[in-house]
């Protein structure tokens, strides 16, 4: 097997071969960053409008309304999974600055800036763009977009 244009030897580990770290990494396919991030982003955007459709729909059920407002399509429980499972990538998949950055950078009513939020949250500019990056691809793992 060649690395590094040398010759290195799989050492037998209880019976069976043991790869190196980047022999292993080059079974994953490479990922457009720029792909995960943009299928993120426009999920936590439909999830603000999903998170309050299930807030209105517990709403209604607490009064006895079946449905308020005509329905055009029949996704509700789609949605209501949706809304279910981003909101558990959100509590359980991010440490507790991860999901401060998402939650002021997508999630928030008012449109904010990247400068605002790390300066907020008293993080470096570099230190910021590092966790964003994490929290995005911890997202996208934990809702199967990758």
């Amino acid at each position: 097997m060649y690395f590094a244009k040398k010759i290195i030897p799989l050492e037998p580990y209880k019976g069976e071969w043991k790869m190196s770290a980047p022999e292993q990494l080059s079974f994953l396919q490479p990922v457009n960053e720029r792909e995960v991030r943009k299928a993120v982003v426009k999920e936590l955007k439909a999830y603000k409008a999903l998170r309050v459709a299930v807030q209105n729909k517990q709403e209604q059920a607490e009064k006895g309304i079946d449905q308020l407002f005509p329905r055009l399509h029949q996704s509700e429980t789609k949605n209501d999974l949706k809304a279910r499972q981003i909101e558990r990538a959100l509590q359980y998949s991010l440490d507790e600055i991860e999901r401060k950055i998402i939650e002021e950078k997508y999630l928030s009513p008012a449109r904010v800036n990247d400068i605002n939020v790390y300066l907020e949250l008293r993080l470096t500019k570099d230190q910021y763009y590092i966790k964003k990056r994490e929290a995005i691809f911890q997202l996208a793992t934990a809702l199967r977009i990758i």
